[in-house]
């Protein structure tokens, strides 16, 4: 009886030791974070957005990542595995097989732990041509995965040799004990997925936070996961906050309303370098270069898009060092491929093209593109050379660009009509699903050395067959890329490597399966009391990091 009444007030005393835990939540400070888009889906493999991967920085942990200072770490592993420290090996048949040890104590936000099992059926998700699988390339190189009896570790075997073998940024652990039920039927699955269908279930989550509440186009409410088990997070409740129209984005910023903008998907750069420069007491700006790659992505089946001269005179027609001189203060430099001069790789021996009318004129006649009167130009058939050309709605610095593209190119007999979608519809229809008629402006971020095969790749070209699984939204076809990238994928000797990226920069610049215009800033618009954040200038978002994230108590009572 004694033992019973003892274990009982032990059990009591714990159960209030939890309670004021869970009270002493709403106590820490919340944050809100303003942004300029709102992520179409939560689901970390489906559709590819900056927004969305911000998002998940709060949420969810890839394997591995890229840091601030451009380094691969472990996020959900224990110890990246190398050919040097024995957990990367190369195998009899030219594959490869690298181990990696899942964290011990990660768990799902609903306490479930995240193991192997995990690892397994988000393999099988991830390869299964059905599935919507964004970025299915780095599946579909894994032969085989051995998960060792403990559940924690596993082994992936690539098919060939890879000089990204620890690279698993992109190969994100799904919940199974979770979304098994709903892949039941993989042709349905982004659909059913409860990333879709449930986005605040706790099972879905194994960062620091959880998602709490979704509020469509609005704002989407983060809590701090119960059962994680790393460094513990400062703030009690972060809101992600949606303002698309970026010049009510500022005005939210100024009046209180948000607290910081976040530079992955905030202000465009024009917007960004005016307010720095009245920024009231208490609030700082920070500009980050990177790999944020802004493009022109061509629909091939357009009549004149399908010559690459046309493509290619173009973008001779756009003044981009005028545009980022007079729009950015000059703070854009201008691409010649999706390769930034930032990294080692980079080489200047890739065609460039500069702003020369004339010249683009004379490759618009070659294509038999023929100027006749005043108008657009036409074909042999009569066919006016009109281009729609779509963007993201309220993003104010594109639509200017939109508007300076058009005027430019109306000089050299080419008519632009553009058009704006919000951000959801616009990725997860006209891109997403290819149903862009003319040509579309958004931006890419990049990994440092990452190989393009998702992107440019003719195997993963979306399609209504493969449930529009792959990122090569123009539909980009050319053997001679596809060996690249394959040779790429599989060389291990960094000598040899960069010569290799060399040539796809050389080939890029020749075929232009998108036009490139520049690479640009990112801003990060903070209060003086919010320390830790470090913006990273790729893919990788800071959000990742948000428990190196505090409140500065005594900057914010100075306010």
């Amino acid at each position: 009886m004694g033992v019973s009444l003892r274990k009982w007030t032990i059990s009591l005393l714990l159960w209030f030791a939890l309670a004021s835990n869970a009270s002493a939540a709403p106590n820490r400070p919340e944050l809100v974070v303003g942004l300029s888009q709102f992520p179409t889906v939560l689901h970390p493999s489906i559709e590819s957005m900056i927004v969305k991967a911000y998002a998940l920085g709060f949420v969810h942990r890839p394997v591995t990542a890229y840091d601030s200072d451009w380094k691969l770490v472990c996020l959900l592993c224990t110890t990246l595995p190398t050919v040097e420290n024995g957990l990367a090996k190369t195998e009899a048949d030219g594959g490869m097989a690298v181990t990696f040890a899942i964290e011990p104590n990660a768990r799902w936000a609903d306490g479930q732990p995240v193991t192997t099992d995990d690892v397994l059926f988000s393999w099988e998700v991830g390869k299964h041509p059905q599935s919507g699988v964004a970025n299915a390339g780095i599946y579909r190189t894994i032969t085989k995965i051995d998960a060792a009896a403990d559940k924690k570790s596993f082994t992936i075997h690539l098919a060939k040799a890879s000089g990204s073998y620890n690279v698993l940024t992109d190969f994100r652990v799904l919940p199974a004990h979770v979304e098994k039920a709903a892949f039941a039927e993989p042709a349905e699955y982004r659909k059913r997925s409860l990333y879709m269908a449930q986005p605040t279930h706790p099972g879905l989550y194994n960062g620091p936070y959880r998602v709490v509440e979704v509020a469509t186009g609005s704002h989407v409410t983060l809590e701090p996961n119960p059962h994680w088990a790393g460094k513990p997070p400062a703030f009690g409740r972060i809101v992600l906050k949606t303002i698309e129209n970026t010049s009510a984005l500022q005005a939210a910023l100024l009046s209180g309303q948000v607290h910081m903008i976040a530079g992955e998907m905030g202000l465009p750069l024009d917007q960004a370098v005016s307010l720095a420069n009245r920024l009231p007491p208490g609030l700082k700006a920070e500009f980050k270069p990177g790999l944020v790659y802004e493009h022109l992505d061509v629909n091939p089946a357009h009549p004149a898009l399908s010559d690459v001269r046309v493509r290619r005179a173009i973008l001779m027609g756009i003044d981009r060092r005028a545009i980022s001189r007079e729009m950015f203060g000059g703070k854009l430099p201008l691409a010649d491929s999706s390769i930034s001069a930032l990294e080692p790789i980079f080489t200047t021996a890739a065609r460039h093209y500069a702003y020369d009318p004339r010249r683009a004129a004379a490759l618009l006649d070659e294509a038999g593109w023929k100027q006749a009167g005043p108008g657009p130009r036409r074909n042999a058939a009569g066919q006016p050379l009109v281009i729609e050309l779509g963007t993201t709605a309220g993003n104010h610095s594109r639509e200017l660009l939109q508007q300076v593209i058009q005027a430019q190119l109306r000089q050299i007999g080419v008519e632009i009509r553009p058009f704006t979608e919000v951000s959801r519809s616009f990725f997860a229809d006209k891109v997403t699903k290819r149903a862009f008629t003319g040509m579309v402006l958004y931006s890419w971020f990049g990994t440092p050395g990452q190989v393009p095969r998702s992107t440019l790749h003719s195997g993963f070209i979306p399609k209504p067959e493969n449930n529009y699984s792959g990122q090569n939204f123009t539909g980009y076809a050319n053997p001679k890329m596809d060996a690249l990238i394959d040779a790429l994928d599989a060389e291990l000797d960094p000598g040899k490597r960069t010569r290799l990226w060399h040539q796809f920069q050389e080939l890029y610049a020749d075929d232009l399966p998108a036009l490139p215009l520049y690479f640009t800033t990112a801003t990060f618009i903070t209060p003086d009391w919010l320390k830790g954040l470090r913006p990273t200038g790729h893919d990788a978002p800071s959000s990742l990091w948000v428990t190196d994230w505090s409140r500065d108590q005594g900057a914010a009572a100075q306010r």
